[in-house]
């Protein structure tokens, strides 16, 4: 076999095998939730599936894809890498992405926007796949760790009503001249010396009750918490019961695979 030929074969077998490994699912409500349509080939217009304008969540499974607002791969495009995206709001691509395609997977895109950090949809529903409803019977919320709540009161603080020091030192002095104006001789050196004495006691006195004054503090308490940070529920499926954790309250039913595995 010639040479080139075997190239050629060789080159259009490893194309066909990584577009065949490329996947990537939509899905009608945020949070992999509602109808879902999947793919491995590029769409040009996504009308053709009835499915054009209404992806708000999206899988990558396998590969990088290209995701355009217009047909035939116009308007907004962006590159979404393996991973899952359980919103498309913040992208501008919500119920908009018309068209999609295999994006050069050797190429480097420098506005790949990043998907979630720890992909969570094992409860995911399949594209396809069928489900029916099981019935709920119990479910448990199970509360939050504890919440600090804190508060600013008023306080009043008092400087302890010491004597006087400086009111002491002022009645002393103008208790001496009050008194040093009194008699004459001795008898106003007698005078001087009282009224210094009880103009000292007066002043000491004076403000001697204290300063008050009131401050805001902080006061704290932990309080249980007021959100379950989730819900143990129990449903029963074909005489079997199952157990899961919800991160809401659910109904009287929940969706179930066949094996009797929840779906959102």
């Amino acid at each position: 076999m010639n040479w080139k030929l075997t190239a050629a074969l060789s080159l259009a077998t490893l194309t066909l095998t990584t577009t065949a490994m490329a996947q990537i699912t939509f899905y009608e409500d945020e949070g992999f939730r509602g109808r879902a349509f999947s793919t491995s080939q590029q769409i040009q217009n996504l009308d053709r599936s009835g499915f054009n304008d209404r992806a708000s969540s999206v899988i990558v499974d396998r590969g990088r894809w290209e995701v355009c607002t217009d047909a035939r791969f116009g308007g907004n495009c962006v590159v979404l890498r393996k991973g899952s995206y359980d919103s498309l709001s913040g992208l501008g691509l919500n119920d908009r992405i018309s068209s999609v395609r295999l994006a050069n997977q050797n190429a480097r895109y420098d506005n790949d926007p990043v998907p979630l950090a720890a992909p969570n949809y094992e409860y995911r529903r399949r594209p396809n796949e069928r489900v029916s409803e099981a019935t709920v019977t119990s479910v448990h919320a199970v509360m939050g760790p504890p919440e600090q709540r804190c508060w600013l009161e008023p306080e009043q603080i008092s400087d302890g009503g010491g004597r006087n020091v400086g009111g002491t030192i002022v009645g002393a002095i103008l208790g001496g001249v009050l008194g040093h104006q009194v008699g004459g001789g001795r008898g106003k050196d007698v005078a001087t010396a009282v009224g210094a004495i009880a103009g000292g006691a007066v002043g000491s006195n004076v403000g001697s009750g204290g300063a008050s004054y009131d401050r805001n503090v902080q006061r704290c308490r932990e309080t249980a918490s007021g959100t379950p940070a989730y819900w143990d529920v129990t449903y029963n499926y074909r005489g079997s019961e199952h157990y899961v954790q919800m991160s809401s309250p659910p109904g009287r039913t929940i969706l179930v695979s066949a094996n009797g595995e929840p779906r959102q």
